[in-house]
């Protein structure tokens, strides 16, 4: 069935320019490639819902304090936590960044488990430091960790001649607070990604990611990728993951909810932790915010007619980087966001778990996520990461410092396509790039 899907997209090998290509986010596109790109709102949205969009934007921008304060609505924050604000990970909405050799993490997190599952199938949490390392605290309070990021370089070439090298991140835990992590941890580094268009994918039918998997590489192309299914907190009920490195989150709303629980220490009705206190997160805040992340607009593309941004495309499908990294979608209804309802939308994945081989592996399972698989990134607006965020650290832990570096990493079900980038010519590789630098 992928492969069937896909034929619709492309003729004879070559990229085909169907009408309307640059409107990634369909009718909610935004035409803006400036450094506020990624914080706007859907261009359809309803006049009525724009109040509310504001709302969330504050909600999500804004930092959070000790309580008790006399900033109604903002109090709680901690004890433990990892950011003060939604849009310190996420600042403008885009991708956070790995810290500086020497320094402490401040922008990313270090997930943690231990062997086994919880009583949905989930990670099973370390026994003192719980599902991840928290590196801040409020007065009064010991903070859980620092961590710290070094590298060592792996030099390689390209078929060319032309060499490269990529950097192997080692991470180290210090001024442990509790005492030592179990023995047996495991860990795994994540950056912020960009939260544009998420909307959009949260209303794609699951019938059609279905289609997508092929969990038993039936068709023999050496792409074998899998939904994952994870605890939906809601419903109480098994779901499809979608959203997270490892897609271990079904919705926008659990995803919220866990961040303002497990990186600010704010409890809300899906996360109302172990106390009696009140919820510091109210149903207005939880839900505008959730409205928020929804309906933020995706960037429409830039040169996308350039005829070296086409070859570059055309590349793109010939090695293979099609075939997880989907260019078109379509999504069902939205009871609550018409606006996003049928939309044809181009985010480049298929939303599913592929084996991305050893070098990328984190070695820590995720409900059905395996040590070696991730999500297929979204690539939408990924052309765009240096001018919002300032940086093109790319991965799940910002290991990548461009995208051809991205591009090496790749192994598993992905070596293949690696290779046949690695085998290009560099006219060929940079016009890649530049269809990458496009979206």
């Amino acid at each position: 069935m992928r492969a069937v899907l896909l034929a619709g997209l492309f003729l004879s090998g070559v990229a085909f320019a169907d009408e309307g290509e640059e409107l990634s986010g369909g009718e909610t596109t935004v035409f803006d490639a400036t450094k506020n790109a990624f914080n706007l709102p859907a261009r359809n949205l309803r006049e009525e819902l724009r109040p509310s969009f504001f709302v969330g934007n504050s909600f999500f921008n804004q930092n959070w304090v000790v309580g008790p304060a006399s900033v109604a609505g903002r109090d709680g924050l901690g004890p433990l936590f990892n950011a003060r604000s939604c849009s310190a990970c996420h600042f403008k909405d885009g991708r956070s960044r790995p810290s500086e050799p020497g320094q402490p993490m401040t922008t990313m997190l270090v997930r943690l488990s231990v062997p086994g599952k919880d009583e949905h199938g989930g990670p099973k949490p370390e026994k003192t430091y719980g599902g991840q390392i928290q590196g801040e605290a409020i007065p009064g309070v010991r903070a859980e960790a620092d961590v710290y990021v070094d590298y060592k370089e792996i030099h390689g070439h390209y078929a060319d001649g032309e060499r490269y090298s990529l950097r192997n991140p080692r991470y180290s835990i210090r001024n442990a607070g509790y005492g030592r992590l179990a023995r047996d941890v495991m860990m795994s580094p994540r950056v912020g990604p960009a939260t544009v268009g998420m909307g959009l994918l949260e209303a794609v039918p699951e019938e059609l990611l279905q289609s997508l998997a092929d969990p038993d590489d039936r068709d023999r192309d050496g792409i074998s990728g899998r939904v994952n299914e994870v605890w939906d907190k809601a419903s109480g009920k098994m779901v499809v993951g979608r959203f997270g490195w490892k897609a271990e989150q079904p919705t926008i709303l659990q995803q919220v909810a866990t961040a303002f629980f497990e990186d600010m220490g704010l409890t809300s009705r899906l996360m109302p932790g172990n106390n009696s206190e009140p919820l510091e997160v109210s149903d207005k805040i939880l839900d505008a915010v959730v409205a928020y992340t929804c309906t933020l607009g995706v960037p429409a593309r830039r040169h996308w007619t350039n005829p070296v941004v086409r070859r570059g495309q055309e590349l793109f499908t010939k090695t293979g980087c099609a075939t997880c990294h989907v260019p078109r979608l379509k999504t069902g209804a939205s009871e609550r966001f018409p606006e996003l309802s049928h939309q044809t939308i181009r985010p480049y994945t298929d939303l599913l778990l592929h084996d991305m081989g050893t070098g990328l592996a984190d070695n820590r399972p995720v409900f059905k996520a395996s040590g070696r698989e991730w999500r297929t990134a979204p690539l939408w607006g990924i052309g765009l990461v240096q001018k919002v965020n300032g940086h093109t650290f790319f991965l799940h832990d910002g290991r990548a410092r461009n995208l051809a570096e991205a591009i090496l990493w790749h192994g598993g079900e992905a070596e293949a396509a690696r290779e046949k980038f690695r085998g290009l010519s560099k006219t060929e590789r940079e016009a890649l790039i530049a269809f990458l630098e496009s979206l």
